[in-house]
């Protein structure tokens, strides 16, 4: 199974949750491979486990989004169904990376880019980011970077 592509691994839990009946998880996991399939058909190519999880943590980013505003909004029926969907989208994801991880990751991707200064960062992030994705919020990735930086 270590040979299974991310997507067949979402088909696989769509299957099970058909099987289980599972409404809730079986719309959610239905929810990330539109999102796959409206890619592949865009921009008509077969997509990688690495854009599966950039889709995948712009999906939780999203529904991070929609969680504050429903909060806001006293709707707490439709930030608990957000958050449910997030949790079915993070449990495809790998596990987050620690700080120590992150930083020591981070400073190699410094030093392999030969980043000097703040201007720098693109390098920086362009090493970073296939490492990272879907490992970290890149929001947070940035800063830290801009913290080393500086």
């Amino acid at each position: 199974m270590a040979d299974q592509t991310l997507k067949q691994t979402l088909t696989d839990a769509m299957k099970a949750a058909m099987r289980a009946k599972d409404k809730a998880t079986l719309n959610a996991v239905r929810l990330i491979l539109a999102e796959i399939k409206r890619i592949e058909v865009d921009e008509r190519i077969d997509i990688d486990d690495v854009r599966v999880l950039a889709v995948l943590d712009k999906m939780c980013k999203q529904r991070r989004d929609s969680i504050s505003q429903y909060e806001n909004a006293g709707r707490e029926d439709l930030a608990e169904q957000e958050r449910f969907e997030m949790g079915v989208i993070q449990s495809y994801m790998p596990t987050p990376l620690s700080d120590e991880e992150l930083e020591g990751l981070i400073k190699e991707a410094i030093i392999s880019s030969g980043a000097e200064a703040v201007k720098d960062m693109g390098k920086v992030v362009a090493v970073l980011k296939p490492q990272v994705q879907g490992r970290a919020d890149m929001g947070a990735v940035s800063q830290k970077i801009k913290a080393l930086l500086a």
